[in-house]
């Protein structure tokens, strides 16, 4: 047998080193690409953490309320937003109980009412149980955020809009 002119043995080996370089460079470009779909991914849970959190908070609000005056209570339980039939009309102030977008389960941290509230065993707000850490630094009021538990979303007792924030609240720690 003869051996391939020098020739071809040369050809062979650029052609090797050609595609090996194309293999990299495939190879970085779909790292590139998975990065950016994660980040993607991550600010798709947060903004959806943000109006989950919010419609929470908001439907707690309407539940107190709906309640009126000074004798206004929080809800005490999930099904109380779901169905409020403490009036002569069944309202529904949250159309479903929505999964905390981190975990992926309706887990929410209920966080207990301001001091004096009339009863302790129910809630104001609710935060995620995610210690998963966010892209987001800050909430719209200009909180700090460095994981998803620390964003609360807490109805005003007073009216206005539902508060969106990493305000401390008075409740135990995950």
């Amino acid at each position: 047998m003869r051996a391939a002119p020098a020739s071809r043995r040369t050809a062979r080996g650029f052609t090797y080193l050609a595609v090996l370089f194309l293999v990299a460079l495939t190879a970085a470009g779909l790292a590139a690409l998975g990065t950016a779909w994660l980040q993607r991914a991550q600010r798709e849970r947060e903004a959806e953490l943000a109006f989950r959190g919010g419609e929470i908070a908001a439907a707690i609000e309407s539940y107190l309320r709906a309640g009126g005056g000074a004798a206004a209570t929080y809800p005490k339980r999930w099904e109380d937003l779901l169905e409020d039939r403490r009036g002569a009309v069944t309202r529904h102030h949250l159309r479903r109980l929505y999964a905390d977008p981190f975990t992926g389960l309706p887990d929410w941290e209920q966080l207990p009412p301001p001091a004096g509230a009339p009863d302790a065993a129910a809630f104001a707000g609710v935060r995620s149980r995610s210690n998963q850490s966010m892209l987001r630094t800050r909430t719209a009021d200009g909180a700090p955020l460095e994981r998803a538990s620390d964003w609360i979303f807490v109805a005003r007792a007073a009216g206005g809009p539902a508060a969106a924030s990493s305000a401390p609240v008075a409740a135990s720690a995950p």
